[in-house]
């Protein structure tokens, strides 16, 4: 009986080093690879590899678009848009948008149609970090690297990286390999109505497209473009 408690001891204690050690590394791991990526680009994001799969078993045709640009040769037009549709106060929020957290709890406590309230900061580390998910514990790993992100990189950084990795249609991925494929010009010349419908997709991008529009994607683009003369520029 004493060997088997002293078993069971050294069992214990096993597992708790395994698990300190576990969480050691990822730690460690996610802090190197953040500050890794505040100067490189990710050769892939993990919904790149899990669309791929989705792809070879499914009708979609296999594709996988991505062309990188610097912030710099992506026309500001592109940066007003998705700030006017899918995070109005980037600017000044720490990677949480509280109010919009709460307005959108309110808004599902009443029973409508079901609202979130992720920053771009948010949807950078889902995008670049995480895997496609609605669970507590991938939320919980998204609001860490949302707040080692907004430390590490910046607000700059942040833009770049979600303009450049964001899904825009089956296998596209960033605004240069979206504009090429939908518009057939670089990311620098996209006009103020060509940003804006490109914005207009981002909630289901592989259902929605910029240029074969329905009404709804035509009104959420008319909207975005009313707001991008009413939001403020993003200064970094």
């Amino acid at each position: 009986m004493k060997f088997k408690r002293h078993l069971r001891g050294l069992t214990k204690k096993k597992i708790k080093r395994l698990i300190l050690i576990l969480i050691i590394l990822f730690f460690a791991g996610s802090l190197l690879t953040t500050v890794f990526y505040r100067f490189v680009r990710p050769p892939f994001t993990p919904l790149m590899i899990i669309r791929l799969p989705q792809q070879l078993f499914s009708s979609d045709k296999v594709r996988l678009k991505k062309d990188w640009e610097s912030l710099e040769d992506i026309t500001p037009n592109m940066v007003l848009a998705v700030v006017a549709a899918e995070d109005q106060n980037f600017s000044h929020h720490n990677g949480f948008d509280y109010e919009a957290m709460k307005r959108a709890y309110q808004s599902n406590k009443k029973g409508r149609k079901i609202k979130g309230a992720s920053t771009i900061s948010q949807q950078t580390a889902k995008n670049v970090f995480c895997w496609p998910g609605r669970s507590y514990f991938r939320k919980g790993v998204e609001a860490y690297f949302t707040f080692l992100i907004e430390k590490i990189w910046g607000k700059r950084r942040i833009m770049e990286m979600y303009l450049n990795v964001v899904e825009f249609g089956n296998g596209i991925y960033g605004v240069e390999a979206a504009s090429q494929f939908y518009f057939h010009k670089h990311a620098r010349n996209l006009s103020v109505q060509e940003a804006a419908s490109l914005a207009a997709i981002l909630p289901n991008p592989r259902k929605w497209s910029p240029v074969k529009q329905g009404p709804y994607i035509k009104r959420r683009t008319a909207w975005i473009v009313r707001n991008m003369y009413n939001v403020e520029r993003v200064r970094y």
